[in-house]
């Protein structure tokens, strides 16, 4: 069994108050990280990623679901009927949502599933390659997909904040969830992060930072120093979870399979 280690970080940021919520452990039902950037009116976007991130926590640990994509896409679910739950107005500027992004780890530390709804993401970093493991649910990443515009325009385009799904919005969301467990590799890192984490790191970084770094905690420091460094006056919140599959520092096998997630689709 492969060890796995986990850190974590949220930061205020340039902003009055910190509207992120994260989650990580372990239990019967193995490893777990949860990231959730919230925004809604009164700032109640703090209460929907709270509420977000407990659900989620409360069902993988008291009802130990079992190790599956069905179960996880279930936790979604429920999350986002517990966010709706507790909407106190009808008006679309005061309704709270969030993002989500879930990382679990079944207890033999052999296979992972994840899973997320809106633009909170999960990279990973194997073989001192990094990769983006999911899509974005927002404007710009749609019209990036259409061709329509290019990943850097993306990056500084007024759509890029806005979003085509969340929990707690009006209606039923289609979480993400790869449809089988994806192997773990010795020295796979993973990075769970929302918006205001992700910005302003390109895949250059998160491997360099890495590379620099002994512990998940090491790493998130550096890249912390990274963001604060551009000393951007309008700095989002900026959250992550660092989770380590065994050694990074050792040099894996890389095979033809799982490069890709594969995403069950609506």
């Amino acid at each position: 069994m492969l060890n796995i280690h986990i850190a974590s970080r949220s930061e205020r940021g340039a902003r009055q108050g910190n509207e992120d919520d994260l989650r990580h452990g372990n239990a019967s039902v193995g490893w777990y990280a949860v990231v959730a950037d919230g925004a809604g009116g009164h700032s109640r976007g703090a209460e929907a990623a709270q509420r977000a991130v407990t659900c989620i926590e409360s069902l993988l640990i008291e009802q130990a679901l079992s190790f599956t994509p069905a179960n996880l896409t279930y936790a979604v679910h429920t999350a986002h009927a517990e966010v709706k739950r507790h909407q106190t107005s009808v008006q679309l500027d005061a309704r709270m949502h969030c993002t989500l992004v879930v990382l679990w780890i079944e207890p033999m530390a052999n296979y992972a599933l994840w899973t997320h709804v809106g633009d909170s993401r999960l990279y990973r970093i194997r073989q001192g390659i990094s990769e983006l493991l999911t899509i974005d649910d927002s404007v710009v990443q749609r019209m990036v997909r259409a061709g329509l515009i290019t990943a850097e325009q993306a990056s500084h385009h007024p759509q890029k904040n806005q979003l085509l799904a969340a929990l707690g919005i009006e209606g039923d969301v289609s979480p993400h969830t790869v449809v089988r467990p994806v192997e773990l590799r010795d020295g796979d890192a993973f990075l769970l992060c929302t918006d205001g984490w992700w910005e302003t790191l390109d895949g250059v970084s998160l491997v360099a930072t890495m590379a620099a770094s002994q512990t998940p905690a090491e790493w998130l420091d550096r890249m912390q120093r990274h963001i604060e460094a551009r000393a951007n006056p309008k700095q989002d919140n900026f959250s992550a979870v660092a989770v380590w599959v065994g050694d990074p520092s050792e040099v894996t096998q890389c095979g033809p399979d799982d490069t890709v997630p594969r995403v069950q689709r609506s």
